[in-house]
C-alpha cells in the first residue's frame, strides 16, 4: 500500500472543463452578497482559464518570472495588479485575499512550505486556497524528480507538441519537489495550521492532453515505475486539487 492510500478517497475529475468548473464553483460560493472578491493568483504564469463571468473581483498576479508576467499582460490582459516577486519573500498584506489560487507552482520552489505559510497569512478568515500539485509520492512525481530538466523540455516540445516549451516566459521550469508537495504532507500541514480541507480531487483521469502517443507513453512510464516500486508509488494520485479553507 502506498502512503497516499491511507487518506480518504479523493473525488475524480476527468477533464480540464470539469476542473475549471469545480474551481469556479468554489470561488463563486465566496462571492455572496455581490461583493468584490480579492483573488491572488500566486505563480500566475501566462493564464488561468477560470470563467468567473458575473463575479466582481480584483485579480492580483505574482510571479518570479518577469517574462511570463509580460506574456500574461500582453496576451490575457486580465490582471489588475501584476507583481514580479518570489512567493517565499514577497511582501503582501495579511488577511487580504478571499481566494488564493496556486496551480503547479510548489514543485518548482525550494522551500515550498514557506510559501504555504505565507498563503495562510495572506488569506482572510473564511477564505480558500485552491491548490493544484503533482504528488511527489506518485509514480509520475518520482519520474519527474529523477529525470533531468532538458528531458522535461524535450518531452513537452516534441511529444507534447508545445512549440514554446522552455522558451523565456514558458514552462517547463526546474523542479525541486520539496516533501510538502505530497498528499501526506498537505494533510499534515492543514492539521497543524488548523485549516480545513473542504475538497480533494485526483485529476486528469482519462484525459489526453495532446496526442495519443503522449498519453500512451505517460501510461507506460507510470505503470513501469509503479511496478518497480512494488506498489509504493501510486499511479492513481499523480495530480491533486485541493480546496482548503481558513477558519473564519
Amino acid at each position: 500500500m502506498s502512503n497516499s492510500d491511507r487518506f480518504p478517497e479523493p473525488g475524480k475529475l476527468y477533464s480540464w472543463t470539469e476542473e475549471r468548473a469545480v474551481m469556479g464553483s468554489h470561488i463563486r460560493q465566496k462571492a455572496n452578497n455581490d461583493r468584490t472578491l480579492n483573488i491572488l493568483e500566486a505563480g500566475c504564469g501566462t493564464g488561468w482559464g477560470i470563467d468567473l463571468n458575473g463575479v466582481r473581483y480584483i485579480l492580483t498576479g505574482v510571479d518570479l518570472d518577469k517574462n511570463a508576467l509580460a506574456v500574461r499582460m500582453k496576451q490575457q490582459k486580465d490582471l489588475e495588479i501584476a507583481i514580479a516577486g518570489d512567493l517565499r519573500t514577497v511582501a503582501l498584506e495579511e488577511s487580504k485575499y478571499d481566494v488564493i489560487y496556486n496551480s503547479y507552482v510548489l514543485e518548482h520552489v525550494d522551500g515550498a512550505e514557506q510559501v504555504l505559510k505565507n498563503f495562510v497569512r495572506w488569506l482572510k478568515p473564511g477564505g480558500i486556497i485552491i491548490l493544484l500539485i503533482p504528488n511527489r509520492d506518485s509514480a509520475w512525481g518520482f519520474l519527474t524528480r529523477m529525470t533531468p530538466f532538458w528531458f522535461h523540455v524535450s518531452y513537452r516540445r516534441y511529444i507534447g507538441r508545445e512549440e514554446d516549451a522552455g522558451k523565456p516566459g514558458y514552462a517547463p521550469y526546474p523542479v525541486f519537489y520539496d516533501k510538502i508537495v505530497s498528499r501526506r504532507r498537505i494533510y499534515e500541514f492543514c492539521e497543524k495550521h488548523e485549516l480545513a480541507i473542504r475538497a480533494e480531487y485526483s485529476i486528469g483521469h482519462g484525459r489526453r492532453d495532446s496526442t495519443w502517443i503522449y498519453y500512451f507513453l505517460n501510461r507506460l512510464f507510470l505503470q513501469t515505475v509503479h511496478l518497480a516500486s512494488f506498489g509504493s508509488l501510486s499511479v492513481k494520485y499523480a495530480n491533486l486539487l485541493y480546496i482548503i479553507e481558513k477558519p473564519g
